[in-house]
């Protein structure tokens, strides 16, 4: 759906180039931020990435352990426990490759 014009009747392409340059002569300059770099090793950037997912597995047993009795038959209760069985031992028993010296 377009937007609806500002004024009574739409902006020529001259009058909306003037706006945008008024608006951009008057208004403090713009600060652009950049992503921090992650400096990690893509080994440690696996092992924390295993941790985290064991840590939210445990998050998620905890969830279906407390889950009230009417809810252990439903949709929820099955999703928990998929995410419960899986074995996340393998990944974190795998040690990545070290690459040309950098690691």
């Amino acid at each position: 759906m377009p937007r609806k014009p500002l004024g009574d009747r739409p902006m020529s392409n001259a009058e909306r180039q003037a706006r945008h340059r008024a608006i951009r002569a008057a208004a403090l300059p713009v600060i652009h931020y950049r992503q921090a770099a992650d400096h990690r090793s893509r080994a440690r950037r696996w092992r924390d990435a295993v941790a985290v997912l064991l840590t939210l597995q445990a998050e998620y047993r905890a969830w279906l352990q407390a889950l009230p009795d009417s809810l252990q038959e439903g949709a929820t209760a099955e999703a928990l426990q998929i995410i419960v069985d899986l074995d996340l031992d393998e990944l974190q028993a795998i040690e990545p490759p070290r690459g040309f010296g950098r690691d």
